[in-house]
């Protein structure tokens, strides 16, 4: 079974993606969905470990059913020079580290720094279509996106370049579209734009109108700080997304042990075992607000501040549901346990990235051990 090789570079494992095993994958009791579409399990690959469809396929016989092929752009972009992943030596996060340290062996986190590369659009449009066919039934494929940001341009020329690689991921059959709205290696503005909401909802509305109303659309987040932060996410998203996935990593610096900063004092997302607790917690806060009645944080603040009753349109609304977001758990699950904390604390599926490249036979043990 393929094993994750810190001294391959990128284009190596594009081009050696493993065979696709004959396993018998134990199933998994329950019935199953993913934003709507039926699936086998809750299980998942999120984007990073699948360059092309040939590991979608190898991740997809190992027990895993929603595939998120990697990021995708609308021009091709190089991967990072190495080291792309690195070692770090730290314990559960919270999210306002300034540094962590660089550890001699992998204990489970690791610092990555890949920059969204993406091979050109032809390339992946036809991988894309043709790893579509070949996937069996009970399996979900969904495309992660990205705009590439140029020198000078505003935020239509942003979304509208979201929205381009959206359409063209499902006209070449993706079940689904995340758009990554959060890369904390990158200094662009696709980087951060989870953390705009006005912004974010100008591309996800785009986004939206690209593939339609019944194609999901999943929407890749990074780490929130505070509730006014995750109220805003949802009530910018909510008119135009299916689901929130994260957490895509806690970006902080990486020193070596002399403390000399790597990654030219860069931040570095950290994956792995360290974000396992904070990507939790947020799940949990995000499942709170999303399942209450619909109320404009800012204006029950200035109601509560002024000690008035609501206007009755405003009480009238909040009478309504929420459009249902759904969540998607991403961070450092590594086990059926954590997978079930997920699951727990409001989470409908389950996306492995550093278990998985560690481990593919994971989601076998992970079924296997499920009780």
């Amino acid at each position: 079974m393929h094993r994750y090789d810190p001294a391959q570079t990128y284009d190596w494992n594009y081009a050696h993606a493993p065979e696709p095993a004959e396993i018998d994958v134990p199933p998994l009791v329950g019935r199953w969905e993913f934003c709507g579409l039926p699936v086998d399990s809750p299980l998942g690959v999120a984007a990073g470990p699948l360059l092309n469809g040939r590991w979608v396929r190898y991740y997809a016989a190992l027990g895993f059913d929603v595939l998120t092929y990697k990021t995708v752009r609308s021009v091709e972009r190089a991967c990072y020079g190495m080291p792309n992943l690195v070692p770090v030596d730290v314990g559960s996060m919270r999210g306002d580290e300034r540094q962590v340290r660089r550890a001699a062996t992998m204990r489970g986190s690791w610092a990555v720094s890949f920059g969204m590369p993406s091979k050109r659009p032809d390339v992946w449009r036809a991988d894309v279509e043709e790893t579509r066919r070949l996937l069996p039934p009970g399996k979900v494929l969904v495309v992660s996106v990205v705009a590439t940001e140029q020198p000078g341009w505003t935020l239509d020329q942003l979304a509208d370049d979201y929205a381009r690689c959206a359409a063209w991921a499902v006209e070449s059959g993706a079940d689904a579209v995340e758009a990554n709205f959060s890369c904390p290696n990158v200094c662009t503005a696709d980087g951060q734009l989870y953390q705009h909401p006005r912004e974010a909802a100008v591309c996800a509305a785009r986004v939206r109108e690209a593939i339609g109303p019944r194609t999901p659309l999943l929407v890749k987040a990074g780490h929130v700080r505070n509730v006014d932060e995750a109220e805003a996410l949802v009530e910018a998203l909510g008119p135009h997304a299916d689901a929130l996935s994260m957490t895509n990593s806690l970006a902080t610096r990486v020193v070596d042990a002399d403390e000399r900063l790597l990654f030219d004092g860069q931040p570095r997302g950290i994956c792995g075992a360290a974000i396992l607790e904070p990507s939790i917690a947020q799940v949990r806060l995000l499942r709170q607000i999303v399942t209450r009645p619909l109320l404009a944080s800012a204006t029950r603040r200035v109601m509560e501040h002024l000690g008035t009753r609501p206007p009755d349109e405003v009480l009238a609304a909040a009478s309504e549901p929420r459009r249902p977001l759904r969540l998607i758990g991403v961070g450092g699950a590594f086990s059926a346990d954590d997978v079930k904390r997920y699951l727990v604390a409001g989470a409908e599926g389950v996306h492995l990235a550093t278990a998985a490249m560690l481990d593919p036979g994971i989601a076998l043990k992970i079924r296997r051990t499920w009780g």
